[in-house]
C-alpha cells in the first residue's frame, strides 16, 4: 500500500475523450501509476508498466511489471497491484490507472483483464503514458461478457438443483 506523497504532481491530466481534467481521485491514481512505472523490472521487453488501483474502501495499491528470463514467469503491473490488494484484504476494485510508454496508451493484456474481472465489477480504468492525455474507460468496455465468479456460483447452484430433482 502507498500513502499519498507530497511529491505527486499537480499537473493536469486530461481525458482525451472529453477534454476535461481527470477528477481528483483518478488524477491521484494516474500519478501513482506513473511513479510505479519507474519501479518496473523490464530488461527483456523494455516495456515498463506501472499500475495503481483504488479499492472500494479507498486504499491504494501500486504495482509494476516484473519480467523473468523465462518469459512465462513475467507478472504484469496490474496483477502485482491486484495481488497486493488481495493480500491486504481488499476484495473490490473501484478504479485502476495503468501507465505505459505508448501513445495512445496501451490497454491491459487479457490475463490482467480477467484478473480484474474477479475483483472489479465495473471499475473505472485510466490508461495513460508518462505525459500527455489519458483515456478513461471501464472494465466492461475492455472485457465485455467477462467470465466472473457469479458464473461459477450459478453453475454450482444449477448442479445442486439438478441433483435434488428440481
Amino acid at each position: 500500500m502507498v500513502n499519498r506523497s507530497s511529491s505527486l504532481s499537480d499537473d493536469v491530466i486530461v481525458d482525451m475523450a472529453t477534454g476535461e481534467p481527470l477528477p481528483p481521485l483518478l488524477h491521484d491514481l494516474a500519478e501513482r501509476a506513473r511513479q510505479a512505472q519507474a519501479l518496473a523490472y523490464a530488461p527483456y521487453s523494455r516495456f515498463p508498466v506501472g499500475a495503481a488501483l483504488r479499492s472500494s474502501d479507498g486504499r491504494v495499491f501500486v504495482g509494476a511489471n516484473v519480467e523473468n528470463a523465462s518469459y512465462g514467469l513475467t507478472v504484469c503491473a496490474e496483477r502485482t497491484a491486484m495481488y497486493q490488494a488481495v493480500l491486504a484484504g481488499a476484495r473490490q476494485v473501484a478504479a485502476i490507472a495503468i501507465c505505459t510508454n505508448l501513445s495512445p496508451p496501451a490497454a491491459p493484456c487479457g490475463m490482467c483483464r480477467q484478473t480484474l474481472a474477479e475483483f472489479a465489477e465495473e471499475a473505472q480504468i485510466v490508461l495513460l503514458s508518462p505525459s500527455g492525455q489519458a483515456q478513461v474507460t471501464t472494465l466492461s468496455t475492455l472485457l465485455p461478457q467477462a467470465f466472473r465468479p457469479s458464473a461459477l456460483i450459478a453453475t454450482v447452484e444449477a448442479k445442486d438443483d439438478h441433483e435434488r430433482g428440481e
